[in-house]
């Protein structure tokens, strides 16, 4: 599946690499710097950018540290199962490592890749190739080892050690640095090769893995769709989504929605319409979800939640809380706040 500009991202990969960045000494703000991602974006569970944010993002950091050999690589090895949430967890439980391949590409835009991917049998390996043609060129290198990374680290950690990954075999001359690409993987690079893959055993791909769960496959198969859905952006409704989660913020009214899109107001309300939503239900489903995050996971105010997320004071949040829940933002917190007082 394609990743292209109407998927949204979940924020909590751009976190992990500001998480890198910082170790080497660049701060948040100049990671942050024109993404219109604001610091407590960073701090909503399951908070989603646009690919764009993402990448402005990911200039930053290449612009920040720009001796730092193997630099994608580097941060791919900072992404392990936990990070991805229910699709990482539906990785874990699979049977066997072809079938966690297979619905890791199946629902590849809940995970970081920019690359087109696929698998391969050929004599005794099974492997995944990466094919970053469609990123663009400047960075192209970056998000194709972040990518490779990125799956060696996955196909580590979902065989328990079990296995052994063969070889990363790799297009083009040799990179300047391959021996420090060799150092960090802890596996033989190829070069000259017709596509850029990650190649395993065939007999280990069809291994039982130690952590298959099949009470669980149906059921995180089913979340990771409701996911992607959420995430996929298409039609009229992803794109008012991505405008109230991205540059407008919950803030937008329709009319300033429709002129970022170039129609009119009373064209987007028939759009809108045919796809059997709304501009209220869809500013409503959103404003919804953050505010169950936001009570969850952080300690922020009362009133400066409201104003977060679009309200002109507490009473009117409040009463928006009460039609969603039967009970108020106070009464939410106290029961699920995962944020020590």
């Amino acid at each position: 599946m394609s990743n292209s500009d109407t998927l949204l991202h979940p924020v909590t990969i751009s976190q992990v690499m500001i998480n890198f960045a910082a170790r080497q000494g660049v701060d948040r703000q100049t990671c942050l710097l024109g993404t219109g991602i604001a610091e407590e974006d960073l701090q909503v569970a399951d908070g989603l950018i646009t690919r764009s944010q993402e990448m402005r993002l990911i200039e930053n950091v290449i612009l920040a540290l720009p001796d730092t050999p193997a630099l994608g690589f580097r941060i791919g090895l900072q992404y392990n199962v936990a990070t991805f949430g229910i699709w990482g967890f539906a990785l874990r439980t699979s049977r066997t490592l072809r079938d966690a391949t297979a619905l890791a590409l199946r629902y590849l835009p809940l995970s970081t890749a920019y690359c087109q991917m696929s698998t391969f049998v050929e004599g005794d390996d099974f492997g995944v190739a990466f094919d970053a043609d469609d990123v663009p060129r400047h960075l192209r290198q970056f998000l194709l080892e972040r990518d490779l990374a990125t799956g060696l680290n996955l196909f580590k950690e979902l065989s328990l050690a079990g296995f052994d990954v063969q070889a990363i075999e790799l297009k083009g001359e040799p990179l300047a640095y391959a021996a420090c690409l060799e150092e960090l993987s802890g596996v033989r690079l190829t070069f000259h090769k017709p596509r850029n893959t990650l190649v395993i055993r065939r007999a280990d791909a069809d291994r039982p893995l130690p952590t298959f769960d099949p009470h669980l496959v149906q059921v995180l198969d089913h979340q990771c769709r409701q996911q992607l859905e959420r995430r996929q952006s298409g039609g009229f409704a992803g794109q008012v989504r991505q405008q109230l989660l991205g540059p407008l913020g919950l803030v937008a009214s329709l009319d300033e929605v429709a002129r970022s899109l170039a129609m009119s107001p009373r064209s987007l309300r028939r759009k809108l319409d045919q796809e059997g939503t709304s501009f209220r239900k869809l500013l409503e489903e959103e404003r919804r979800q953050l505010a169950l995050q936001l009570l969850e996971n952080s300690s922020m105010k009362l009133d400066e939640l409201a104003i977060h997320l679009g309200y002109t004071d507490t009473a009117s949040f409040t009463r928006a809380f009460r039609r969603w829940m039967n009970c108020s933002p106070g009464e939410y917190r106290k029961v699920t706040s995962r944020t020590p007082d």
